[in-house]
């Protein structure tokens, strides 16, 4: 006969139905006998094959008595050739089994955690098969004693196996917890099913004299005044008897069990989400929303993200994937913006990405909006009388009020009402000041701005002084979510942090050039300089280091804005003297893109927060580009991309 397309060649005689039996030994012999089959037979070995998925083939000599082998697994009845292949010719079963090459550890490993997952889906003979083939164990019998008394509530039984557990267990304490998690759900059951007096006798001899974690026995014996089972599930946030409890339960007890006793729970599925996670941080170009779930992508192949942001995970998956990340990555001109008429020197989405606001020259903010559908944008509003021009603009944490201050030679302050589109206060302090800078404190009832030429106020929003810092020199602020600390880069090439309760100031940040301008991250851990001369550079505001300096851009001593930007804040964006827009990935010091279109400096970039497919950028020439993902492209150009790719 013919097994998995290899010859049977010439058909050998069959020996008796008793000698059969006696060659294929013991080992072979109780393959049919996991969870109730027969251990021996034509009809038991064909049950079997059925049974795992796997179908006997058919005997070409015509001999009831012939081994049918499907994946190396036999199927029914005596050794037949395939028999002999595995056992020599005559040395029965168990030494085909000993022949058997030695199965490496990390080997075992695997073939233990397919077993797990495939218990996990209920396939409990297609795990005894594979555990009893291999030689291996899924977990160490006491393990699964252990386990099957918990899943039972066989309380008693449980902390019993826990004796025989003890010895297996590397931290002496484990033991404890371990049983202190077991009298707790017992205690639970008891309470929920009304039997008070021995939840009560649980309480008070058996966790109490544990002596661990006073604290919890307290909480669980305020439970006994609960009136019925669901305000004591919903007090205690437990799910009640059965088996919901009691795998959460299992879970918890798991994790004080060496894995070569009892495997971690779904450790195959942790171990695929880890590995699929750790591909997708390491795409440069990645910039949809991280899922969890497996089923969202292909275990079958590999993520990578290309240039123009198509995922080419591989040619077949190539025109999902390529419309997927065409429509996350802003690399392709959406919109042309040409309503100011002189340089723009600043832009700013709004916090609920509905709005993007730009400063010019020609001394007018304009309030754009953002359509929800088509991600165009149409004017809003325009905000005039701005005369020196508009440099730096703020919005308030809630979007309702926008700040805009002037270049160096301006003392002004505008705040506006976005609403409205009415000047709510205009903020002068002294003809002398230079207003250059403004950032919002996380309450959004104060903020706090200042210059070059000394000033460093904190005001409310009617333009009332709160508090000042004198001598300050300032190039730009930013409030941090403490409502307490504000972020100020000076003129001695610095950031240093201001607390206006205690009235201290610490160094955070030392540069050896200019600071033109810097961003926080939305976690506060991150700082983005644009630095003169030098360029873009990223530091741990926690850890107070230069993390990576960033390559490509040109900066000489222009203001230019920088920001984070997509997904989970992974890039970085910024503008440049040499009319282009630079991103790069956060971890990555090279670019990832450079985009074109722009025919003067570029002063300001700024990427929607909640649209991470959207970013806007400013520029000398006058106009406000949006950029968004490239246009859909047919299956024909898909074809030569994937052709460009191979060569």
């Amino acid at each position: 006969m013919q097994a998995n397309g290899a010859g049977g060649g010439q058909q050998q005689q069959q020996p008796p139905p008793q000698q059969q039996q006696q060659q294929q030994g013991p080992e072979l012999g109780c393959l049919g006998a996991q969870n109730g089959e027969a251990s021996a037979g034509t009809a038991a070995g064909e049950q079997l094959a059925h049974a795992n998925g796997l179908l006997p083939a058919a005997n070409s000599g015509g001999s009831p008595g012939g081994l049918s082998v499907n994946n190396g697994v036999p199927a029914a009845g005596g050794p037949g050739p395939a028999a002999a292949e595995l056992g020599g010719g005559g040395g029965g079963g168990g030494s085909a089994l000993k022949k058997k090459k030695r199965l490496s550890q990390s080997d075992e490993d695997v073939i233990r955690l397919i077993g797990q997952h495939l218990h996990g889906l209920g396939l409990n003979q297609t795990v005894d098969l594979l555990m009893q083939e291999s030689g291996c164990r899924l977990e160490h019998p006491s393990a699964t004693k252990f386990r099957n008394h918990v899943m039972e509530g066989e309380w008693d039984k449980a902390e019993n196996d826990l004796n025989e557990l003890k010895a297996l267990v590397h931290s002496p304490h484990a033991i404890v917890r371990m049983k202190f998690l077991l009298l707790q759900q017992k205690y639970l059951e008891y309470l929920e099913d009304g039997k008070v007096l021995e939840a009560l006798q649980v309480l008070r001899c058996e966790l109490t004299p544990l002596k661990y974690n006073t604290e919890r026995i307290h909480v669980l014996s305020g439970y006994l005044m609960c009136s019925h089972a669901e305000d004591l599930r919903a007090k205690a946030e437990w799910e009640g008897k059965g088996t919901a409890s009691r795998s959460k339960l299992l879970d918890k007890l798991q994790t004080y069990l060496p894995p070569s006793v009892m495997l971690p729970p779904r450790r195959l599925q942790n171990l695929l989400r880890q590995a699929v996670e750790l591909q997708r941080d390491r795409c440069l170009y990645h910039n949809t929303k991280l899922d969890s779930n497996l089923d969202s992508v292909s275990l079958l192949i590999d993520h990578v993200c290309s240039r123009g942001l198509r995922s080419v995970c591989g040619v077949l998956y190539m025109l999902q994937c390529l419309g997927i990340m065409r429509k996350q990555f802003p690399c392709y001109t959406q919109q042309i913006l040409t309503e100011h008429c002189n340089e723009v020197w600043f832009c700013k989405f709004s916090n609920d990405g509905t709005k993007l606001a730009t400063g010019s020259k020609d001394t007018t903010v304009i309030i754009w909006q953002v359509d929800p559908d088509t991600h165009q944008l149409k004017l809003l509003k325009t905000l005039e009388g701005h005369a020196y021009g508009v440099s730096y603009i703020a919005w308030s944490p809630d979007d309702n009020y926008l700040v805009a201050c002037g270049p160096d030679d301006c003392s002004e302050l505008w705040l506006w009402n976005v609403q409205t589109g009415e000047l709510r206060t205009k903020m002068s302090q002294s003809h002398e000041d230079s207003l250059t800078s403004v950032a919002w404190n996380p309450d959004g009832k104060r903020f706090v701005t200042g210059g070059q030429r000394g000033q460093f106020y904190q005001c409310d929003l009617d333009g009332n002084l709160l508090d000042s810092w004198e001598g300050v020199r300032v190039q730009c602020l930013w409030c941090l979510s403490d409502g307490k600390t504000v972020l100020a880069s000076d003129t001695h090439q610095r950031i240093r942090g201001y607390n206006f309760e205690d009235l201290t100031d610490r160094n955070i940040v030392q540069e050896d050039h200019p600071i033109m301008s810097f961003t926080i991250s939305k976690n506060g851990r991150l700082a983005l300089l644009n630095v003169a001369t030098q360029g873009v550079h990223l530091w741990d505001l926690q850890d107070r280091v230069l993390v990576r300096k960033y390559q490509g851009v040109t900066q000489g001593f222009y203001t230019i804005h920088s920001c984070f930007g997509g997904h989970n804040e992974d890039f970085i964006a910024s503008g440049s003297e040499d009319h282009k827009v630079y991103i790069w990935h956060k971890r990555s010091e090279l670019p990832i893109a450079e985009l074109t279109g722009h025919t003067r400096t570029v002063n300001c970039v700024s990427w929607n927060p909640q649209i991470p497919s959207m970013m806007a950028s400013a520029s000398d020439d006058g106009t406000v580009r949006i950029w968004g993902p490239a246009p859909f492209i047919d299956n024909q150009d898909i074809e030569e991309e994937c052709s460009s790719m191979d060569s």
